[in-house]
């Protein structure tokens, strides 16, 4: 299983952009989809989630900012970012919970990350 990521960017402050991850490979069902980011010298961070349902959650910096949807597939994850802050420059991972085979425990899976940076 592989997840690769996209749309990462230079934005200026109140500019947007959005955010892809694609799943690849075999498997039998993908779970939650997320975005974690990592600013320089702070810990990874979880950013926002969607359920297999479509349930959404988010960390209250970017609620009402951040749009995070999977396509009808399921396969894909976006993210779009507006109104971007200085603060919100990071390297944006996707994360994924998959089920190889019906018969295993969902895996953590992890995309390659994609560098956001936004100027002021």
């Amino acid at each position: 299983v592989q997840l690769q990521a996209c749309g990462g960017g230079l934005v200026q402050a109140g500019g947007s952009l959005r955010l892809s991850c694609a799943a690849s490979g075999s498997f039998f069902s993908i779970n939650n989809m997320s975005w974690y980011r990592q600013a320089p010298g702070k810990q990874r961070e979880w950013v926002a989630s969607t359920t297999n349902t479509g349930i959404t959650n988010y960390v209250g910096s970017v609620k009402g900012r951040f749009t995070i949807s999977k396509d009808n597939a399921g396969n894909t994850v976006s993210l779009q970012m507006n109104n971007l802050k200085p603060k919100n420059t990071a390297v944006y991972y996707c994360n994924a919970l998959v089920r190889r085979i019906q018969a295993e425990f969902p895996n953590n899976y992890w995309g390659q990350g994609t560098l956001v940076t936004v100027s002021s």
